[in-house]
C-alpha cells in the first residue's frame, strides 16, 4: 500500500537535490528514463550504482555518502532486499527524505527498511512513482494516478482518507 500524504510528496518534489539509487547501466531501463526526467525538470539528480562509473555522461556514485553536499532526497529504485542497507547508508549520509519507488508489485521498500526509517525519524514516500505527481506527466503516468484514485490508494491530503473523501485532488480543491 502506498504511503505518504500529498503534502509530503509536494515537500519531496520541492527539494532540488536527488540521489537516484539503482539507476541501471542499461540505457533503455525505466530508471534511466526517470533519472533523465528529473534532470529535464531542473533537478540536480545524481546517479547511484556501485557497478557503474558513469551514467549518461555524468559521474555515477557508488554510495549516497559520496555525493557532496548530500542530496536532500534519495529515490530508491533498487530490489527491496537491498533497501535496509541503502536506507542505513542514506541515514549515515544525512539524507532525511527517502522515496521508495514502485509502479507495480512490491517496489523498493521492505518492512525492515520502513521500520528503520520510522525509528530514525526519516520522512518516507513509498510505493509510488514520482512521475504521477508532475503536472506535465504523460498519459501513462496520469492513467496510473487515476487507477490509484479509483482503488482508493492515491495519497490523501494530510488528515484525510482518499477512499473516504474521493480523490486527494478533490480534497485539495475543497480546502480552497
Amino acid at each position: 500500500m502506498p504511503t505518504g500524504s500529498l503534502e509530503t510528496i509536494r515537500e519531496f518534489l520541492a527539494q532540488r537535490r536527488w540521489a537516484v539509487v539503482g539507476v541501471s547501466r542499461r540505457r533503455l531501463d525505466f530508471s534511466r528514463w526517470l533519472f533523465d526526467q528529473l534532470l529535464r525538470r531542473g533537478y540536480e539528480a545524481f546517479p547511484v550504482n556501485p557497478h557503474a562509473t558513469e551514467i549518461d555522461g555524468r559521474r555515477c556514485y557508488g554510495r549516497v555518502s559520496e555525493i557532496q553536499p548530500p542530496p536532500t532526497v534519495a529515490l530508491l529504485m533498487t530490489p527491496r532486499k537491498a533497501a535496509l542497507e541503502i536506507v542505513q547508508q542514506c541515514d549515515g549520509a544525512g539524507v532525511r527524505r527517502l522515496w521508495f519507488y514502485a509502479a507495480a508489485g512490491a517496489g523498493a521498500a521492505s518492512p525492515e527498511a520502513l521500520e528503520f526509517c520510522h525509528s530514525r525519524g526519516i520522512r518516507v514516500v513509498a510505493g509510488l512513482c514520482p512521475m504521477m505527481f508532475f503536472q506535465d506527466a504523460g498519459w501513462l503516468h496520469r492513467l496510473h494516478a487515476q487507477g490509484l484514485k479509483l482503488l482508493g490508494s492515491y495519497p490523501a491530503a494530510a488528515g484525510a482518507s482518499s477512499s473516504a473523501l474521493g480523490t486527494a485532488d478533490q480534497t485539495e480543491r475543497n480546502r480552497r
